[in-house]
């Protein structure tokens, strides 16, 4: 039996994003647990918090031998006072550099993150939509246009459409996340300028063209799954998305949502991953398309995403499955979350004022008079109040962008 007054493990959360401050948060609600983050640089979601206990830099970290050795170098800084180690990445660069070194990672730190072979199976796009098919998910019509190779660009889709990397990693490496994360495209010229600028951008792999699935933010829709060790689901989560970020580059990235349940569209995402053989967070995006009353699944991050810690206020904080999991070992039956709940980094009451539709409308204000609702910028054990007031600034700040 271990001696040490300190707690037995330890969290190294790779990132400083949001993502990072949410699980941070989580490891400190649930176990009084201050995490340990590793990031290129600061930023206001991290720096400063009083709920972790130190951020180490790297403006190289992506660099695949210098993350390796920053990692190991991490590791043994901790090791002597910690029982265990646990891995947590935040965005697809890491959690990919992760993945291709699990084995080497292995000998510090305890991590669920699936095989190389799944990942490339999940990852990249176009090897996801035939696992999709296969397992018999409906997705998107979608076809795939090969940067490397010069080639005819396709003039047989209907407009508009959507056009967007199928390497996420490779996309983000060459800097062109930070200009268009995806495009939105109305006619054949901007579809041509669309792929001549990726291509002069050096982006090499395959981009994804997708029809547009009619539609506002309320029609997108997103999952969170766990899986343990031996691939077991342990939860599945549905909530429908009721507004997103508004500059181009963070498109995707939602602002609120408010949690759903639907038995049979939670258990088919649940089995789909399970019988891939799935362990850790994954995050579904989905929109459901009105033309034929269908939810159809886009991707399914490798990760939890910036906007699932929905299901810490709720009781099912993302710390507590990763910890029961890796140190415990606990067998769990698969829990469809089934809750009403707002999620949102808006105030409440710029939540009611830019969601158009009446019945939602009515929806979240009764969430809010039940005070139903968390917003994850700002935790309550949270004493950093330089970092604290920042937060509440960005979300006043919110409200501009959206009247904007």
């Amino acid at each position: 039996m271990s001696t040490k007054t300190e707690p037995s493990f330890l969290p190294v959360i790779i990132g400083t994003d949001l993502n990072a401050y949410t699980m941070a948060s989580s490891f400190y609600e649930r176990y009084g647990v201050k995490s340990v983050l590793i990031g290129k640089i600061p930023m206001r979601f991290t720096e400063g918090s009083t709920l972790i206990q130190r951020i180490h830099y790297n403006d190289n970290l992506a660099d695949p031998t210098l993350f390796k050795r920053v990692l190991a170098d991490t590791a043994k800084l901790y090791s002597n006072t910690y029982d265990h180690l646990l891995l947590i990445g935040t965005n697809d660069i890491y959690v990919n550099l992760i993945i291709d070194h699990q084995d080497f990672l292995s000998d510090y730190y305890l991590h669920n993150y699936i095989s190389p072979d799944l990942r490339d199976t999940l990852f990249f796009k176009k090897n996801f939509y035939e696992f999709c098919e296969q397992h018999d998910i409906d997705i998107p019509k979608t076809t795939f246009y090969n940067c490397k190779h010069a080639q005819p660009i396709p003039t047989d889709f209907t407009f508009p459409m959507v056009v967007k990397p199928s390497n996420v990693v490779e996309y983000q490496e060459k800097g062109l996340h930070a200009v268009h994360k995806l495009y939105f495209l109305n006619n054949q010229h901007e579809l041509e300028k669309a792929i001549r600028d990726i291509v002069d951008g050096g982006y090499e792999d395959e981009l994804i063209l997708q029809e547009y699935i009619p539609g506002d933010d309320s029609n997108m829709w997103d999952a969170v799954y766990y899986g343990n060790q031996k691939g077991k689901g342990q939860l599945i989560t549905l909530a429908q998305v009721l507004l997103q970020e508004r500059e181009s580059h963070l498109v995707g990235a939602y602002t609120a949502l408010m949690v759903r349940y639907d038995k049979v569209v939670m258990t088919k995402l649940a089995r789909f991953l399970e019988q891939a053989g799935y362990t850790g967070y994954a995050n579904f995006d989905i929109k459901l398309d009105p033309r034929d009353n269908t939810l159809k699944v886009f991707e399914v991050n490798i990760r939890q995403g910036r906007s699932s810690s929905y299901i810490s206020y709720l009781g099912h904080h993302l710390s507590e499955y990763i910890v029961d999991d890796l140190i415990y070992q606990k067998e769990k039956p698969l829990t469809l979350l089934n809750a009403d709940f707002l999620y949102s980094v808006l105030p409440n009451f710029a939540v009611k004022k830019f969601v158009d539709d009446e019945q939602l409308k009515q929806e979240i204000k009764d969430l809010i008079k039940r005070k139903r609702t968390g917003n994850p910028l700002i935790s309550k054990e949270d004493k950093g109040h330089k970092r604290n007031l920042k937060m509440h600034l960005r979300r006043l700040n919110y409200y501009n962008k959206y009247k904007n």
